[in-house]
């Protein structure tokens, strides 16, 4: 009796540490599908990923969605590999054959939110057992479908882009006027430019000089006494032009990526970025030397520009996530739901504020209340998170702040006061920046996994070196219904 309990203890003990072969869960059966239906489904994912990474979703996401198509249709060994300009889609046939590997150059990128979540409802279709045909010529359909809005549309879009802006600061409506001018003037602008295929580095110093040239000659008008003028703020519409051309950057999506382990994508993005925030500097740094030689110069601020009533805040606020919504081809529901957190962010970043915290934690809370609300809602709501997030977070983006820095430096002349000041503020705007992108990358990382676990779905990451560098750091398992 003493021998037999022993003899169970310590196969308790064994079983405890060791793991037997029955228990081991059995290798799955792979299906059998011939090369011609492989290249087809791997073709499908590829370009559902291509257009994907090229209307604005993050890397990840379109990782995830080539492997929910592939796996859909049985193939489970499929790695993809995605980098800044390019993916590839590469399926290991049994381990004993050669891979089947297709790549394609993603050529332009074009946020374009409408497509984006059409795409995203093809993708839950193939899990539904939608027909490989039938999904392909769907995806033709949804790839050959134009821009929700005409071009004239666009444009308006961003003229009241800046409208709202300048109401968050509470202008008046001469101010408000001079604002939508001068936006409009650099609307047009860009747009005469893409016509020409001219690369966007040279649309963002064209589009920022025409915004300086048009507000040097607005405080030139008021000098002069000339009505509707005399009261126009400069710093208020150059800051609402900076909003504006600030407004396509995909500073999420590049954040996201670094933070999702996706090294080469993000580095582009983020460069991509760079060049064309530096753009804009540089614009606005021309015309206001221009100005400066020609005698018309601005006096530098000594103080930051103040925010008007809350009312008008949350009025400019959510006419600027309207405006970037319809700027980025989003439906109506994308609408609806950017200009909710729209409000949503602003008022956390006016709670924080209030409580006496500096502008870029109050920007940080804002961005990452808004993301997180915004991932639930896009999840149930079937929309692009992306979409609703930077529409979001954009009226927190510190323009006034890098043009009192630009004025700063311009017109310091010397005297240690300014230019202390404009270096501040250049930080400032910096510090704000970061923060916006930590805070809604941040969301979008605690609100994504939230939402599926709410929805009844599944999902698993595995933190190991990938194959080659932007691969998959994804492993997708079968969503399955609590």
């Amino acid at each position: 009796m003493v021998r037999e309990h022993g003899r169970r203890v310590i196969e308790s003990v064994r079983r405890a540490i060791h793991s037997d072969a029955p228990d081991r869960t059995t290798t799955q059966a792979l299906p059998v599908i011939d090369d011609a239906t492989v290249l087809r489904v791997i073709d499908l994912a590829m370009r559902v990923a291509e257009v994907m990474l090229s209307v604005g979703a993050s890397a990840k996401e379109v990782v995830l969605a080539a492997l929910r198509i592939t796996q859909a249709y049985g193939l489970r060994n499929v790695h993809v590999d995605v980098t800044f300009n390019s993916i590839t889609v590469s399926d290991h046939r049994h381990g004993g054959e050669w891979p089947v590997t297709i790549m394609r150059v993603v050529r332009s990128a074009v946020p374009d939110h409408a497509k984006l979540q059409q795409l995203q409802a093809l993708v839950r279709a193939v899990e539904a057992g939608l027909d490989l045909d039938e999904a392909r010529t769907r995806f033709r359909e949804i790839r050959r479908t134009p821009f929700r809005y005409r071009p004239s549309v666009v444009i308006l879009s961003q003229a009241l882009l800046a409208v709202g802006v300048g109401a968050m600061f509470g202008a008046s409506w001469s101010i408000l006027l001079a604002t939508l001018l001068a936006a409009l003037g650099v609307a047009l602008t860009q747009a005469g430019l893409a016509r020409l295929q001219v690369p966007l580095f040279f649309s963002q110093i064209a589009g920022a000089f025409v915004l300086t040239a048009l507000t040097v000659l607005t405080a030139l008008l008021a000098r002069l006494g000339i009505e509707p003028f005399v009261d126009v703020r400069p710093t208020i519409v150059v800051s609402s032009g900076i909003v504006l051309m600030l407004a396509g950057l995909a500073v999420v999506g590049a954040a996201q990526d670094a933070i999702d382990g996706f090294s080469l994508t993000a580095g582009g993005r983020i460069l991509e970025l760079t060049v064309q925030t530096l753009g804009v500097v540089l614009g606005i740094l021309v015309g206001l030397e221009l100005a400066r030689a020609l005698g018309v110069g601005m006096e530098p601020p000594s103080a930051p520009l103040p925010l008007g009533p809350l009312a008008a805040q949350f009025a400019g606020a959510v006419l600027v996530a309207i405006a970037v919504a319809v700027f980025n081809g989003a439906g109506l529901r994308i609408i609806v739901v950017s200009a909710l957190l729209g409000v949503i962010a602003w008022a956390a970043f006016a709670a924080v504020s209030a409580a006496g915290l500096d502008q870029a934690p109050a920007s940080f809370v804002g961005a990452l209340v808004a993301s997180v609300v915004g991932a639930l809602l896009a999840h149930r709501l079937h929309v692009p998170s992306v979409a609703v997030t930077t529409a979001a977070i954009l009226p927190l983006v510190p323009g006034a702040a890098v043009f009192r820095g630009l004025l700063g430096l311009v017109e310091a002349g010397g005297v240690t006061e300014h230019l202390l000041f404009a270096t501040s503020s250049l930080i400032t705007a910096g510090m704000v920046g970061i923060a916006l992108a930590a805070g809604a990358t941040l969301g979008l990382f605690i609100g994504s996994p939230l939402a599926r676990t709410l929805g009844g779905f599944t999902a698993a990451r595995r933190a190991v070196a990938r194959p080659t560098a932007g691969g998959a750091n994804v492993v997708l398992r079968v969503p399955t219904e609590h």
